[in-house]
């Protein structure tokens, strides 16, 4: 696609959001799929509550756990990965927690608690006020090293 760069994706997600996003099943934010910071920062703030606290402290620490951490919103939910490599982590909301995708969860140190089908991933249920960010943080810069998904 002749002209369609990350930055006018980015800005073409942000014009998108600019009304109020639609909640969907569990208050997840429903934002148009796109690359970069904005529709991230989209999302984040129209996540519902608390979760919206929750957001935007799992993005400060992603962000300082791993400068130039390449950022996208695909399927309603924030991506986060290394330009190259694939995604290494992604959240999402559901009515009482937060949910943390490692895609490549197995490998971490330690394994974070919930089980997946998915042979890899492991989940990180954040509930208000219950973010460990010094294991979170750990768990980032472990899981930004790893292969990461291509989606």
């Amino acid at each position: 696609m002749a002209g369609n760069t990350p930055e006018k994706s980015a800005k073409a997600a942000a014009e998108r959001v600019a009304t109020k996003p639609t909640l969907l099943s569990g208050g997840n934010p429903q934002i148009p799929k796109g690359y970069g910071d904005a529709p991230v920062q989209a999302y984040i703030a129209a996540m519902p509550g608390w979760k919206s606290d929750v957001g935007r402290r799992l993005d400060a620490i992603i962000v300082r756990t791993v400068p130039g951490v390449h950022k996208a919103v695909k399927w309603n939910s924030p991506f986060y990965g290394i330009e190259g490599q694939g995604w290494f982590l992604s959240f999402h909301v559901f009515t009482h927690y937060v949910k943390v995708t490692f895609f490549r969860g197995t490998s971490l140190s330690p394994v974070p608690p919930g089980e997946s089908k998915h042979k890899e991933v492991r989940y990180l249920d954040v509930y208000e006020d219950q973010l460990d960010e010094a294991q979170f943080a750990a768990w980032v810069k472990q899981a930004s090293q790893l292969p990461g998904e291509r989606l």
